[in-house]
């Protein structure tokens, strides 16, 4: 079956992706592109027979309202616009007229494209539809161009939306997203949708720690395995906004794009704005389903090196922070080695004047009191050590107190006539100019040369205030959305001069992950609170959308240095061994035998990381229970990973027991316990784990923990 099909007489085009029907109907005498139907799969025979909603309007309500798959301020709409154009004259009217629709195939999938221009203004856009063989997420941006010639005026896009997603009339909407601060993100909400706009923004010039740019919505009765779902997500780095109408008529629409509000792109004639990327998938089988799916997506769309295993990473931050020495860096660099970790990661301190965090940032050249004969002597070392070699970055950022700073003053984003108000003892370079992000991409890459640097951890550790772009003055909010493009720029020349380079996503934590981000890199650092048990919330609302193989999570010190709770190594280790494992506590002060038991549990790691990392992800309860588990089962089914964990006493009460899911009902499955409440050698039925599963008694204690390992024996 193709992935599009197109009855021209009608102006029906059918997408098909995965087993998800979407149907438009172009009118090219009208002007409108409609959405019919988003939902289970149709043919187009079925497809035909739909009938457009609410064929008669009235002097109070438009027919097109939470219809159109780009709505326009003009004629007679009363929905926010996805396009919002201010023309020379300040008018904002556009009148819509389709100039055709065609399809391009390749090897991965189909776009299809249509064709839009303002019947009366030099401006055209194009709807792009972006199929997938196999996936059911739809990827969808605008094209928009000002056509007029030389002598026409500048046009202002005040509305910038990548796509406009119609849902179908349900009887109650409910959104689910991810909220919280620094050191808490991805806390995951589901709330019921009023009527009116609700939106979701960062305002901050990067994704943020306070959301995330994607959102779920469902009729209210999802769960975890039954239920519809809709989610989209936006693939950007900057600023950005979702808004979710809820009309009064019933109707729900969600506009998404970059730039906050008051972001406006000015476009002068001949000049070209292309949003960033929308997704929008439909499944039918809950949250769980819906999570898997966009996992998938990511794992075989986006990511750069998806077929990698993550490495077993060591990073010094916790165990050294700005005392970073050679001979400290040596010692637990053995040590990481010791307890099998792949990749030995510096931190921040190596370079300028950083012995804090008040000087230095800009001056990346190693620092002579604590290198006095560079980095190449301990690079050597670790990679001696069987080790890959990283380092801490962040391109973006520079102290007053720096070389850097004395002599390029202007490189700062800051608006010259304003007091520049330091965060963390820092400011903002400006990555929209050419000069500052071709001098970041030439010292990363002699970094990365001169040092033998396998993997970098890029950081940005300050959002935007007073930002502004010498030169630019007419759309000077603009430089929200264009310096996210110009880090984005460094990071593809990087990877395409050195390939083998691995890099990592960080802003603080979880501040800058997003798809945009995750096509540029290998990981991306979830949040910089390694609380065992804080990451258990951050781990599930990230998992929401995102796959375990991108989310880094460390085990560290005992009592943590973040929330001073002192919890188990075992359960910091069922904990990190969630995602994409890794070790960042002070090693040196670590006990003979929990060193020994960490390389143990490492060891294991490594034996399951596959199903881990690229299996099929089951989420089992939540941490909001207080006892919950995830599952993993491999692609191939032959392996299933089980990681649970308790905080708090044992219930006096009966526990109910462990229900895995995903497995195949007619095998049988050997279980490894590592907490000893199945017997060694103990086996079971596929079916029989499903149906009245495992026992889900846990270890005594306020913080419990276990890992069944589960392998097809027949």
């Amino acid at each position: 079956m193709p992935l599009v099909e197109i009855d021209r007489p009608s102006g029906t085009v059918l997408l098909h992706a995965a087993d998800t029907g979407y149907v438009l109907r172009i009118d090219t005498t009208a002007g409108t592109v409609r959405l019919l139907h988003w939902g289970a799969s149709l043919t187009l025979e079925d497809a035909l027979a739909l009938r457009e909603p609410d064929a008669e309007g009235s002097s109070f309500h438009s027919p097109l309202d939470g219809t159109e798959e780009l709505a326009v301020d003009g004629q007679v709409r009363f929905a926010p616009p996805a396009l919002d154009v201010r023309y020379a004259d300040g008018t904002s009217a556009v009148e819509p007229a389709v100039d055709g629709y065609d399809v391009r195939e390749d090897g991965d999938g189909a776009e299809l494209s249509v064709s839009l221009r303002d019947a009366g203004r030099p401006l055209t856009w194009h709807l792009r539809y972006r199929l997938r063989q196999g996936s059911p997420v739809i990827e969808r941006r605008t094209e928009l161009r000002h056509t007029g010639g030389p002598r026409e005026q500048p046009l202002t896009l005040v509305r910038h939306s990548a796509a406009q997603w119609n849902l179908p009339v349900l009887p109650a909407y409910r959104m689910s997203s991810v909220h919280g601060q620094w050191a808490g993100e991805f806390q995951l909400r589901r709330t019921p949708l009023p009527v009116g706009e609700t939106t979701l923004t960062s305002r901050r010039g990067h994704t943020g720690h306070q959301g995330n740019p994607w959102l779920a919505l469902d009729p209210g009765d999802a769960t975890e395995e039954n239920g519809d779902v809709w989610t989209l997500a936006l693939a950007t780095s900057g600023s950005w906004r979702m808004t979710a109408v809820h009309s009064a008529e019933g109707r729900c629409s969600v506009l998404g794009g970059s730039g906050h509000e008051g972001v406006e792109i000015t476009l002068a004639p001949g000049e070209t704005w292309t949003t960033p990327v929308s997704t929008g998938q439909y499944t039918s089988g809950g949250f769980g389903a819906a999570s898997r799916a966009s996992h998938s997506y990511v794992r075989e769309h986006v990511l750069p090196a998806p077929g990698e295993p993550r490495p077993v990473l060591y990073n010094s931050w916790e165990a050294t922070a700005f005392d970073v020495t050679f001979d400290g860096q040596r010692e637990l660099a053995e040590l990481a080695a010791r307890v099998g970790a792949e990749l030995f990661v510096v931190d921040d301190g190596w370079f300028g004047a950083r012995d804090s965090d008040r000087a230095g940032l800009g001056d990346w050249s190693p620092r002579p009191a604590a290198f006095p004969e560079g980095l190449r002597p301990l690079s050597d070392h670790v990679h001696g050590l069987g080790m890959r070699f990283g380092l801490w970055v962040e391109p973006e950022m520079v102290n007053p107190d720096s070389d850097l700073f004395r002599e390029r003053p202007e490189w700062v984003l800051h608006l010259p006539d304003r007091t520049a108000h330091p965060l963390r003892n820092q400011l903002v370079l400006d990555f929209s100019r050419t000069e500052v992000t071709d001098w970041a991409c030439d010292w990363l890459l002699r970094t990365v040369d001169a040092f033998g640097v396998d993997f970098l951890k890029w950081d940005f550790n300050r959002s935007f205030t007073e930002a502004g772009s010498v030169g630019r003055v007419a759309d000077g909010r603009r430089i929200f959305v264009e310096h996210a493009l110009g880090a984005h720029r460094v990071l593809d020349r990087l990877r395409a001069a050195r390939p083998a380079l691995r890099i990592e996503t960080c802003s603080g934590g979880g501040g800058r992950v997003d798809l945009a981000s995750l096509a540029r890199t290998d990981q991306a650092w979830t949040s910089d609170n390694t609380d065992a048990v804080d990451r258990l919330a951050i781990q599930y609302g990230f998992s929401q959308l995102y796959p375990s193989q991108v989310m880094g999570a460390w085990v560290t010190d005992s009592p943590n240095p973040y929330t001073r709770r002192a919890v188990p190594l075992r359960f910091r280790l069922h904990s990190a061994m969630a995602g994409a494992l890794g070790i960042g506590g002070d090693l040196t002060s670590w006990p003979e035998e929990e060193l020994d038991e960490t390389a143990a549990y490492v060891a294991l790691y490594k034996e399951v990381r596959s199903t881990v990392q690229t299996g099929d992800l089951y989420r089992l309860g939540s941490p909001a229970n207080g006892s919950h588990a995830v599952q993993y089962v491999a692609r191939d089914g032959g392996e299933c990973v089980v990681l649970q964990w308790r905080v708090g006493p044992a219930e006096r009460a009966a526990v109910p027991r462990l229900r895995l899911r995903g497995l195949d009902p007619k095998s049988v499955y050997g279980i490894d316990d590592d907490s000893g409440a199945l017997p060694p050698g103990t086996e079971c039925g596929g079916a029989a784990l499903t149906a009245y599963g495992v026992p889900a008694t846990l270890p005594a204690g306020g913080y419990a923990s276990r890992m069944l390992r589960l392998r097809r024996v027949r």
